[in-house]
């Protein structure tokens, strides 16, 4: 097993990169508001990024530039042509080393790296502490617009790193999947949070919460030792399917577990907002 700690990276390795021009940032700042019932309403971070950003940073919004418009969940994976278009548009080659930052709601950001990953860009890392620890260290911050020469990106979705329903219907009946819940201990056992049509759970499941891995306020991640603890759990040597309320904390959790070395990793995309609002679909709860 190959942990992977390089995928996370400080403001002090963003500046090296940007005063050597090997990397290449994008900041991926929204906001969420979360709802008792349902998929959170996302805000954009466009007008935060034009007020301050690290230099020479795009932005990327993770509803508008991210996911499919056409879908029929609010946060479904954008078609490849989408994403193929968005990164031309902001110079990005399929080599490049990509930092990605954000504030906000952190989840956003790890949920780009996530989809920026599965569709053909090779380096894609986050900087830890996001914004708020860049400005805090008193580094360099632009305002206003970026240019950037257009490329012209054409990446590869590895179709296979992407669970649906059907897939995780087989994976309860085969028993040899871990399906991992990244929301919280509450949302898990269905006593309290936000639901996404019915409470609870996915039969099988252990709870991995997103929010021990990485804060979802500051960008932060656990300290190493800290976040090894955490996924200690899961097994390394079998499957994983990660999943949440729309697939967004479930990148958190899915990205704690590739540094952490683990391989065969896939994301339940539209999770409990496709699974719950299927009756056919089993749920459990702690009262269940």
């Amino acid at each position: 097993m190959t942990k992977r700690p390089e995928l996370i990276v400080d403001p002090a390795f963003v500046e090296a990169g940007l005063e050597a021009s090997t990397i290449r940032v994008i900041d991926c700042t929204v906001t969420f508001e979360t709802k008792p019932v349902g998929a959170s309403t996302i805000h954009s971070g466009r007008e935060a990024w034009l007020a301050g950003h690290i230099p020479g940073a795009a932005y990327l919004h993770m509803v508008d530039d991210l996911s499919d418009p056409e879908g029929a969940y609010p946060f479904t994976i954008a078609p490849q042509a989408q994403i193929d278009r968005v990164l031309s548009e902001i110079g990005i080659r399929p080599d490049d080393t990509v930092v990605l930052y954000g504030s906000g709601t952190a989840v956003a950001v790890t949920r780009a790296w996530w989809v920026l990953t599965v569709s053909g860009l090779r380096d894609v890392r986050i900087m830890d502490g996001g914004w708020q620890r860049w400005v805090a260290e008193g580094r360099a911050v632009a305002s206003g617009e970026e240019t950037f020469t257009p490329t012209t990106f054409r990446g590869s979705r590895n179709q296979a790193t992407i669970a649906d329903r059907d897939t995780v219907r087989q994976a309860i009946a085969s028993g040899d999947v871990q399906i991992v819940n990244a929301l919280s201990v509450a949302q898990f056992q269905g006593t309290g949070g936000t639901h996404y049509g019915r409470p609870g759970r996915i039969p099988n499941s252990v709870s991995l919460p997103a929010t021990d891995l990485l804060d979802p306020l500051s960008g932060d991640f656990a300290r190493p030792d800290r976040m090894a603890q955490q996924v200690a759990s899961i097994d390394a040597t079998k499957p994983v399917i990660t999943y949440c309320g729309g697939g967004i904390a479930a990148a958190a959790t899915l990205f704690a577990l590739h540094v952490a070395g683990h391989d065969n990793l896939q994301l339940y995309d539209n999770s409990l907002l496709e699974w719950s609002a299927e009756p056919d679909m089993p749920m459990e709860t702690d009262n269940s």
